[in-house]
């Protein structure tokens, strides 16, 4: 453990008392507004989560209004933020909180955990932050943090580190004011301790760090080596009739759940970007189509891996869409797009329809 536990807990404190961020869910201990908060900023960087947490509250200020809005509508206001488990996750446990738990969600973190999507980071946020409980919080920031304060030379990847680092964690957080503490943990390794040059010399903790001592805060923390990420070449069919485009919706779990697609998919090898599209058209929809022109072809990159989407203008040959793969096919006028969710990558091509 930390020998100076008590000084740094008192120098990191009155660091983030003094610099934090002003940030909107940092003015409010309703845990409403504290849960939306740590959802959304999971996977996402604060700028890019402020318009979607002002958006959402401003559209369901309250667990009862997430509890009641209709999924579609939850999905477009979460429309571009990805990893859209979070939001479908989100819907299902404002139900669960209004149906089993009278509109208040629970208070400890082990009774949050109980609720559909939430794991122990959120659970342990939540609950430190809008409840007081003295439970740790870790975070890709708060690892690194830790990593360099106890100078940890294995990596941090795995179970039996992630084990690891929580204890760390917990031996750290004080009695009082635990959600501020969490905060200023989080804080510190998004500003201060950064993954490339982290600045030392304006470290509030930097007395109490090993790595620094050791002259190892370049080398800390220690990550196993990248995998290359895949690459997966796809062909999306643009089906046009009178002036509406065919369109299908996403089961609800898995990648982009409950979102609305174009039909179309990956291109096997040996075949050609007209084989594909027919194939797919033929497995997904049970149609046969005439392939046309190219209309975009767009980048995107998730977590794990990249796409190339080949956009192509289709007219149907034969057959009547059916939803072999989708819940639900719709034929909607690109005046409709704007109500639909759509995956990110598909925005990159929506206005050239």
């Amino acid at each position: 453990m930390l020998k100076d536990a008590r000084h740094f807990r008192r120098a990191l404190l009155e660091w983030f008392r003094r610099e934090a961020r002003d940030l909107p869910w940092r003015r409010t201990r309703d845990p409403y507004r504290v849960w939306l908060s740590e959802v959304i900023l999971q996977q996402t960087r604060v700028d890019q989560a402020l318009p979607y947490y002002e958006r959402i509250l401003a559209a369901l200020p309250t667990v009862h209004d997430l509890a009641a809005a209709p999924p579609d509508r939850v999905l477009k206001l979460w429309e571009g933020l990805g990893y859209y488990t979070r939001a479908r996750n989100l819907h299902r446990a404002a139900r669960a909180v209004v149906e089993s738990h009278g509109g208040r969600l629970p208070q400890t973190a082990e009774l949050l955990q109980l609720l559909p999507g939430i794991g122990r980071y959120t659970a342990c946020a939540v609950a430190s932050i809008a409840f007081g409980q003295r439970v740790p919080v870790v975070d890709g920031n708060v690892k690194r943090v830790l990593a360099r304060l106890y100078d940890l030379a294995e990596a941090i990847e795995g179970a039996a580190a992630e084990a690891r680092l929580w204890a760390l964690a917990r031996g750290l957080v004080p009695r009082a004011a635990p959600g501020d503490f969490n905060q200023a943990m989080m804080e510190l390794g998004a500003r201060v301790c950064t993954p490339k040059r982290p600045d030392c010399e304006f470290c509030p903790v930097a007395p109490c760090c090993r790595a620094r001592a050791a002259d190892t805060v370049t080398l800390r923390p220690v990550r196993r080596a990248a995998r290359q990420t895949p690459h997966h070449e796809i062909v999306v069919a643009a089906i046009r009739k009178r002036g509406r485009y065919l369109l299908g919706k996403r089961p609800p779990e898995g990648l982009l759940g409950g979102l609305w697609e174009f039909p179309g998919g990956k291109v096997e090898p040996g075949e050609t970007h007209a084989q594909a599209l027919a194939r797919e058209c033929r497995e997904e929809l049970g149609v046969e189509v005439a392939v046309g022109g190219l209309v975009a072809c767009v980048r995107h990159a998730y977590t794990h891996f990249r796409v190339t989407l080949n956009v192509y203008r289709c007219a149907l040959v034969a057959g009547e869409p059916t939803p072999n793969r989708h819940t639900e096919l719709r034929w909607a006028a690109p005046a409709a797009f704007a109500e639909l969710a759509f995956p990110k990558a598909n925005h990159k091509f929506l206005h050239l329809l």
